[in-house]
């Protein structure tokens, strides 16, 4: 499904174990495209302390500390670079599913290469008509440099399955679609069929991750937009996320966990945000919280929503302002700064992982804080206040 309206954890990644008859990508290493992400992975593995070579818990011996200034020394000095003794983000040995993956610019490959850095094995859906150029991609070596994770090594993806979430079954789908040279070439590309076929690949997963949204007519202003337009983004961007759920939860593991991408239009006016989208995210938030009760009591499942910022990727691009969207963001929120597809992926590690065992039904906002202003400081109106500005 494309990701045409939705605008890495803190650790070194430690590889998980797949088999040869397993179909992987794999390649050489390269480097992060910015500093800013360089920084943000160091900061992230520092504290996390994951690593293929150094174990979690590494016990210290020292001996009695007599005073308070030799203890203080210590902390500064060498304790400083060295791993903390716990709370690591570790999801070795766990299997996430990623839907909505087919490029290496939004928050679904920033979310997969987080869950791998934190040694989780990846799978992908990537929507049909994306599939070739996404596979070829990889193949070719496009994308080692965004495959990078923080010990130098590239995230590795088990499997990419073709997927259309807009399609339950094989029954749903209409013969024009059928026959649609986009499509031809792929089968069992509906969510029950994919869901079978990662059963019979894998048997269970332990995270979904739906990074799926699509609004034909986003461009429209609601009043302007079709019932079709409307139906197609409610489709497309919130019942996708039940339909997948519904059809995964049996094979996801007691204790496993779901993850939805939402924005902050779907309780706010965000003008030229249209055609039905800001109706999909309210609808995908509150399904999240009554998909948190019923997947919860169910299947022992915990369902959550990030709210992110605002991100310059090839799908937020189709808006038409998304420039315009990070520049408010950046002037307005309490954090100035541009946010990290990288950030969101941290925070979706961190839902994923054990350390959020008590956390279901939630939308966390990943957005420098854009979501607790009530107005927008850089207006005219306030120019004679004394509104402090982040140091440069």
């Amino acid at each position: 499904m494309a990701t045409t309206t939705t605008p890495g954890s803190h650790m070194a990644a430690v590889k998980p174990c797949i088999s040869s008859s397993r179909r992987t990508y794999m390649s050489g290493t390269a480097n992060f495209g910015t500093n800013s992400e360089v920084g943000v992975w160091r900061r992230l593995k520092s504290s996390s302390h994951i690593s293929a070579t150094q174990p979690f818990f590494q016990s210290f011996k020292s001996g009695p500390t007599k005073s308070v200034k030799a203890v203080t020394r210590a902390m500064s000095g060498a304790a400083e670079n060295s791993p903390l003794p716990g709370l690591p983000i570790d999801l070795r040995g766990k299997r996430a599913f990623i839907a909505g993956v087919a490029d290496d610019h939004g928050y679904g490959w920033a979310i997969a290469k987080s869950l791998a850095a934190a040694g989780a094995e990846i799978l992908v859906g990537t929507w049909v008509p994306a599939l070739n150029i996404f596979e070829s991609s990889l193949r070719r070596g496009k994308f080692d440099e965004s495959r990078k994770l923080p010990d130098g090594s590239l995230m590795e993806i088990t499997k990419v399955y073709p997927l259309d979430a807009v399609y339950d079954d094989p029954e749903d789908v209409p013969e024009d679609v059928k026959s649609n040279k986009r499509y031809l070439g792929s089968s069992n590309w509906t969510v029950k069929e994919v869901v079978e076929s990662a059963k019979q690949d894998f048997g269970s997963i332990d995270i979904l991750v739906h990074s799926l949204a699509n609004g034909p007519e986003v461009t429209k202003p609601l009043l302007e937009t079709s019932r079709y337009g409307y139906l197609a983004a409610i489709s497309a961007s919130s019942y996708s996320y039940v339909s997948l759920l519904k059809h995964f939860a049996p094979i996801i593991n007691p204790g496993g966990a779901s993850i939805s991408l939402t924005y902050i239009a779907s309780e706010r006016i965000i003008p030229g945000y249209g055609g039905g989208m800001s109706s999909a995210k309210a609808a995908l938030e509150s399904d999240t919280r009554v998909l948190a009760f019923e997947a919860g009591r169910k299947h022992n499942i915990r369902v959550n929503t990030i709210s992110a910022g605002p991100l310059r990727s090839r799908a937020a691009k189709a808006i038409g302002f998304i420039d315009m969207m990070i520049d408010y963001s950046s002037e307005n929120a309490p954090l100035q700064k541009e946010l990290s597809a990288e950030e969101v992926g941290n925070a979706a590690a961190f839902l994923s992982s054990p350390l959020a065992s008590a956390i279901t039904g939630t939308v966390l906002y990943v957005d420098n804080g854009l979501n607790a202003m009530g107005v927008g400081v850089d207006s005219p109106v306030f120019e004679n206040l004394d509104i402090p500005k982040a140091a440069k």
